[in-house]
């Protein structure tokens, strides 16, 4: 079975991006699929919750008394809106390090109105924007609680990094992990797709996690789905299916991948991933909604504005659509 987004121009179709996915129970049992569930695809930002378990993992969580909105922060892509930056500036004053110390690099919010604000303010995106601060925040945490420096902590090398592979070989049964260097210059780990969903099914279900990942699991599920504006925010995906969407954790990563961990399903709990495989974020959108629909999650009829984006040109006129076409393999 093979799934497209299609991307149609006056009315035929001009690009085809083709889409892999796995369904996968805690068991690591492959319940539905796509294209081809064993694509081996970087996460990306779809990591982010297993990278927080080092929060509780070193013990940060009770050194400084880290809040759930701040491990919220630390899973989210966020969209540099002022409450974001709020609390990645507050995270950083709890952890007693400035802003200098995150090496994430500057980009300007995601947010449209967050962008427009700073623009007539006058004023320049810092890296306290960028989607990845509170990331990095909870690593530079977890090297403090383990007695390490956090300079270097985006070293593959560094201790927190190593406890980051540690964490994903364990919950996701892949015993060599791969990794190249993401757009925030941690590392970004390479697994197959239905590996990946494994990870994500243990988030869904963290009693079937082993032991010393199960109480750290529940803690981000529960802060992800207590705080998913800071998850993303109000413009984002993410946040929108997370309200929408009964016992839902999702995770954009960045290159047309997406990870979710599903409470509540049919069959239990369940952990999904997605990759368009032309790294289309623009495709990404509607493909995670048509197969949460599919999954009977999400109700054909709830409006939003992800389900067919409408593809314009420079001067705002609408020339296309995107639109899903998945097609899905029961086991």
């Amino acid at each position: 079975m093979q799934s497209y987004v299609y991307a149609y121009r006056g009315g035929l179709i001009e690009n085809r991006h083709r889409v892999s996915l796995a369904v996968v129970n805690p068991a690591g049992e492959l319940l539905a699929h796509s294209g081809d569930p064993q694509l081996s695809a970087h996460l990306r930002s779809s990591a982010k919750p297993f990278q927080a378990l080092a929060l509780y993992l070193s013990g940060a969580v009770e050194r400084f008394g880290i809040t759930p909105e701040e491990v919220a922060l630390t899973c989210a892509s966020h969209d540099g809106t002022a409450r974001h930056v709020a609390v990645s500036a507050a995270y950083l004053q709890k952890i007693g390090l400035e802003p200098s110390a995150l090496v994430c690099g500057v980009h300007p919010p995601f947010s449209r109105s967050a962008r427009k604000a700073l623009e007539q303010a006058g004023e320049k995106p810092t890296v306290l924007h960028n989607n990845c601060s509170g990331k990095h925040t909870g690593m530079m945490a977890a090297a403090l609680a383990l007695g390490a420096s956090p300079q270097g902590y985006e070293q593959p090398t560094h201790p927190v990094q190593q406890l980051n592979l540690r964490v994903l070989r364990d919950l996701s049964g892949v015993g060599e992990v791969p990794y190249g260097v993401d757009g925030c210059s941690v590392p970004t780990f390479v697994l197959p797709l239905a590996a990946a969903a494994r990870m994500f099914a243990h988030l869904a279900a963290p009693e079937t996690a082993p032991e010393p990942y199960r109480a750290g699991l529940e803690a981000v599920y529960q802060a992800m789905r207590a705080h998913p504006d800071l998850v993303a925010g109000f413009e984002s995906i993410d946040t929108a299916l997370m309200e929408k969407v009964p016992g839902l954790v999702a995770k954009r990563g960045a290159d047309g991948y997406y990870g979710m961990a599903l409470r509540e399903s049919r069959w239990g709990p369940v952990g999904v991933t997605l990759k368009v495989e032309d790294g289309s974020q623009v495709a990404r959108e509607p493909a995670v909604i048509r197969l949460l629909e599919l999954l009977g999650a999400l109700s054909p009829e709830e409006p939003l504005e992800w389900r067919r984006p409408l593809l314009k040109n420079v001067r705002g006129l609408e020339v296309g659509w995107l639109e899903p076409k998945l097609e899905l393999h029961w086991a």
